[in-house]
């Protein structure tokens, strides 16, 4: 009689679970609730518990429906993944995106373009995500987002004050208010705190462990994962678009990979590398499809420089000059560009160490916003 008084507390618990996932038909109801007193009739009762806890956890992941946000982040990464969402527009093709790498390169040559070798003691906000641990890679890069580097590396060095550094499962398990006044610095911090604490959480639940370390290692057939693999990963969690992964891939993981932030989208409006119906998030799938490999971490860093201190294409039409926009001058519509060899700048300081203050990836959208209201 105990086993029938079990079971049916068990179908009114899995009922009242699914009362509360809408989406759930009441023919899945019975499907799940059929297999679940199965399962029961072959356990033995001390295994009721294990059954319960592994049915529900099953009904919920088949049952709860992917986020339209999340959901939109996947169809445009499986779409994208191996051609551009414009297959029609021909730029940037090489030549102009080397010319233009020159160009910048003169311009702005403090700002090296060699890779720097992710560092422990990197504030990761401060540095665009230039530390070893992806996690703390990702949180610093979300700290970036909509705001100053000095805010940001601020709300990072209060992080890790309030909490220990990479102590992720000490931020995971803290009231929401707590996160929130550690990282009131950066701005945004409810919103934030909500995306970091939720990232870890997820993290956890999907992996067992407070790491994303696999994404950065090799495995036993002595590959590692794509490049795709790893931005299918990082998107996935709620809060990671396809910017932030992109920043992880390229200063964490050391990878190829385009970055496009508003600075960056905004040259690449003025440098007609996009249609200019595209959006940022088209733009970084057509980028980092048309640019070579071996640009790309010296472009991101070269733009996103010129497009914080350039007056000349700051606004639309303005009249102060900018090297840019003689340069598309020139080349247009002949687009006659020489094929100008690549000039990498090994011999000057360290980037990241440049941008500490206010590293480039940061987008200073209040800023623009601003200047198109005056």
């Amino acid at each position: 009689m105990s086993q029938i008084k079990k079971t049916r507390e068990l179908y009114h618990a899995v009922t009242l679970n699914f009362k509360s996932l809408k989406s759930t038909t009441s023919r899945n109801l019975q499907k799940a609730t059929s297999t679940i007193i199965s399962n029961m009739k072959r356990s033995s009762s001390p295994s009721l518990d294990i059954t319960y806890h592994q049915s529900t956890a099953m009904i919920k992941s088949q049952s709860i429906p992917e986020s339209p946000h999340r959901a939109k982040k996947r169809r445009l990464l499986e779409t994208y993944t191996s051609e551009s969402p414009f297959l029609n527009f021909p730029h940037p093709t090489p030549s102009e995106a080397v010319a233009v790498f020159n160009i910048l390169s003169k311009a702005h040559p403090q700002y090296a373009s060699t890779r720097m070798i992710p560092k422990l003691t990197s504030n990761s906000a401060a540095t665009c995500g230039n530390v070893p641990n992806v996690i703390d890679s990702l949180i610093g890069t979300i700290l970036s987002q909509n705001t100053s580097g000095k805010n940001s590396s601020r709300a990072k060095s209060s992080l890790d004050v309030a909490f220990g550094r990479n102590n992720f499962a000490a931020i995971a398990s803290s009231p929401r208010e707590a996160v929130v006044e550690a990282i009131r610095h950066g701005g945004l911090a409810n919103k934030k705190a909500a995306t970091i604490e939720n990232l870890l959480k997820s993290v956890e639940e999907r992996h067992g462990e407070f790491s994303l370390q696999h994404l950065a290692e090799t495995g036993k057939d002595g590959k590692q994962l794509s490049d795709e693999d790893i931005m299918k990963e990082l998107t996935s969690y709620d809060g990671v678009g396809p910017k932030t992964a992109s920043c992880v891939l390229m200063f964490c993981l050391g990878r190829d990979s385009f970055a496009v932030d508003t600075h960056i989208f905004r040259l690449s409006k003025v440098l007609d590398w996009v249609p200019s119906s595209a959006d940022r998030i088209l733009t970084q799938a057509h980028l980092d499809k048309m640019l070579p490999a071996e640009l790309k971490y010296g472009l991101h860093v070269l733009m996103i420089q010129h497009g914080r201190t350039c007056k000349g294409c700051k606004k639309v039409g303005s009249s102060t000059p900018c090297i840019l926009k003689d340069f598309v001058k020139k080349n247009r519509p002949s687009s006659k560009l020489s094929e100008e060899p690549v000039v990498l700048v090994s011999h000057l300081p360290d980037p990241i160490t440049k941008l500490m203050r206010d590293p480039p990836h940061s987008d200073t959208g209040r800023q623009d916003r601003k200047s198109r209201r005056k």
